[in-house]
């Protein structure tokens, strides 16, 4: 694998090296013979200025190649973490929770959340406020997570939103899992450009063995 990647820039230096020298040769053959040693030497200098470019684009190339080989290993290993995240067997278990027993709104619950209710909140939220840490500042294209992501994310925030909302006039902090919202609006915004307004209003069909 390491000899291909090599290979290819070595060959198109190659080339544009004898491309270079070819439009050289061309050139003298075109001046003519009169004053042939000065052209010899201009030649010479040519060859020279031609193989140097050659090396400094072939180095150029395979900078480019590295640093787009370490962008890709960048965008791997930030995938797993957001997979490991999303699909660890506890928090998968948050989220059935809150999708089949939490309240639509904190103004229907006549009397205090269970402790399950609010520790599978905390960790969908908390999950969510990762998530969205990891993926900040195009850390990490959307198109490459959002395809296999949206459904957590966006059936999450629907759930959790009102709470969040309710938790943030009451503690009157207006950045209460600030980031959480803003990856769901992220999330909302990809799914209206590439999903059909059927596909968004189905979501939550089957809801009894959603994940």
């Amino acid at each position: 694998m390491k000899n291909k990647q090599f290979k290819k820039p070595i060959i198109i230096s190659a080339l544009f090296f004898f491309f270079s020298l070819s439009l050289l040769i061309l050139t003298a053959y075109i001046w003519g013979e009169n004053d042939s040693e000065n052209n010899i030497v201009s030649i010479l200098e040519s060859i020279s200025t031609a193989i140097a470019a050659a090396a400094v684009f072939g180095a150029a190339y395979i900078a480019y190649k590295e640093l787009a080989e370490i962008e890709n290993t960048r965008y791997m290993e930030i995938s797993d973490r957001l997979f490991q995240e999303l699909n660890s067997p506890e928090n998968i278990e948050a989220r059935r929770h809150i999708f089949q027993k939490l309240p639509k709104t904190p103004e229907e619950t006549t009397q205090e959340l269970s402790k399950e209710d609010r520790d599978a909140m905390k960790r969908v939220l908390n999950s969510l406020d990762h998530v969205a840490f990891l993926t900040q500042d195009d850390w990490i294209p959307d198109k490459l997570i959002m395809p296999w992501m949206h459904p957590m994310i966006s059936k999450s925030w629907e759930k959790l939103e009102p709470y969040v909302l309710y938790e943030r006039k009451t503690r009157v902090e207006p950045y209460y899992y600030e980031h959480a919202g803003k990856l769901a609006e992220r999330c909302e915004a990809w799914r209206e450009k590439h999903l059909t307004k059927a596909q968004r209003e189905n979501k939550w069909i089957e809801v009894d063995n959603a994940l």
